[in-house]
This record gives C-alpha cells, sequence and structure tokens, in this order.
C-alpha cells in the first residue's frame, strides 16, 4: 500500500440564481496538477495551517479558506465552511493527497484568479457544468465530477448547505476496477466489486444514478467513465 503524499482542501461555493444554485468553478493550465481540468478553489496543506496536536480536518479547513483568498480573492470566515467529503485516490499513482471537501455559502466580491495558476472562473448550474463536460466543452475530474452530481438536485444554497450540514462526511476511498475496458470504473466501498472481487462480475451495468434499497440489484457505488459520458451507480 503506497503512502498518501500529504492533505489537501477543496471548497466548493455556492451562490443563489434565478434557476438555481450555482458554484464557482476554476480552469487549471494545461501543465501542473489537474491540468486543463475545472476545479473547486482549493490546494495542499501548509505547514502555516497546522497546529500541534490538532486533526487534519482542522488543517484541511484552514488550507480551505487560505488557498480561496489565494485563488479568488473571497475571504471566507473558517466558522462557514461544512464538512462535505473525504476523497482518496487510488493507489497506484504516484502523488496522494487525501483531500477534504467543504462547502460554503459565497462571500460577496468579485473574483480575483491568482496570475499563473489560473486561466479563468464561470458560476454554473451543477447541471450545466455536467452538461458541459458531457459535451466536451469542459474537463472534469472524478470528485468534481461527483460533487457536482449530488448538488443537481438542490433549490437554493441554503438548502445545499443545509442537506450537507445534516449528513456525516463521506470518505470516498476510490479504487479502479478492472474488466470495463475501454470505459474507466473508479468504485467506492457500498460496491459488490470494491473489496477485491476484481473485474466484471457478469451483473449488468445498471444506469441507476439515485441510491435504492431495492435487494434485488447488484451493490454498486461507483463511476462510469466512457469518453466523455459518465455515469453515478448508487444503489444503497
Amino acid at each position: 500500500m503506497s503512502e498518501l503524499t500529504g492533505t489537501a482542501a477543496t471548497v466548493v461555493l455556492l451562490r443563489d440564481s434565478d434557476a438555481g444554485p450555482e458554484v464557482l468553478l476554476l480552469e487549471r493550465p494545461t501543465a501542473g496538477s489537474f491540468g486543463g481540468a475545472w476545479v473547486f478553489p482549493g490546494g495542499r496543506v501548509d505547514a502555516e495551517d497546522r497546529v500541534e496536536g490538532e486533526p487534519e480536518a482542522a488543517a484541511a479547513l484552514r488550507a480551505g479558506v487560505r488557498e480561496t483568498a489565494e485563488e479568488t480573492g473571497l475571504v471566507l470566515p473558517a466558522a462557514d465552511l461544512v464538512p462535505l467529503s473525504c476523497w482518496i485516490p487510488p493507489e497506484n499513482i504516484p502523488r496522494r493527497y487525501q483531500t477534504w471537501f467543504f462547502a460554503a455559502k459565497a462571500p460577496d466580491g468579485n473574483i480575483r484568479l491568482n496570475p499563473g495558476e489560473l486561466l479563468n472562473h464561470l458560476w454554473l448550474l451543477p447541471a450545466e457544468a455536467l452538461d458541459r463536460h458531457r459535451n466536451g466543452l469542459m474537463q472534469l475530474v472524478a470528485p468534481t465530477w461527483v460533487t457536482l452530481h449530488s448538488l443537481t438536485s438542490d433549490t437554493s444554497a441554503a438548502a445545499a448547505l443545509a442537506r450537507i450540514a445534516g449528513a456525516e462526511p463521506e470518505t470516498f476511498r476510490t479504487r479502479p476496477l478492472s474488466g470495463y475496458e475501454p470505459a474507466t470504473v473508479l468504485a467506492w466501498a457500498g460496491d459488490e466489486e470494491y473489496d477485491g472481487a476484481g473485474g466484471a462480475s457478469g451483473a449488468a451495468v445498471g444506469g441507476s444514478s439515485a441510491p435504492t434499497s431495492d435487494p434485488s440489484l447488484p451493490a454498486r457505488h461507483r463511476l462510469v467513465m466512457d469518453k466523455t459520458s459518465w455515469r453515478y451507480e448508487r444503489t444503497r
């Protein structure tokens, strides 16, 4: 098992629009980490973010506030950040950062991007961002895509934050599955193949994206990525 490289933080900023809550996405340059992708504000935890004896999540929260200010010019009170999820990459990649995701309502102010680190920004409905990805107009990575997918049914920023605050932050310890080529399939706890069953089990890959308790369905918690057509499946 490869060791984690470090800890990082990501902040999902929400604001209201006439059509529903929008999120802030930032375009990364083609060189560097997440090259060319559109991501939420965030970055690694630095030494200045740490307080001896405190858990990594506390350091990640401070890093989220700092990185958001550095990347966007928006200053967030730490108390406004709501823990959303924790993402742990597969073991077969060289640099593995455990990344804490937080959500917060965006403060008033204009976006001022960090020169050289970011190219552009957009406020989009989560469904709009997913449509852009599907149509090849916006590159997303799996944690961003799944997070956007989870926000598509919220009717306001306040409703989204209340829902997130009322749930236990989920850990997504990612494992790739074999046997589904040319599609790439990432699985998380709760999927029937997650604990070492390996490749395709012969059960049909369903199209459900909403959790269900139907015991007749195979246990699924995965993201199926076929070119730009991605599908989140969860049956438990």
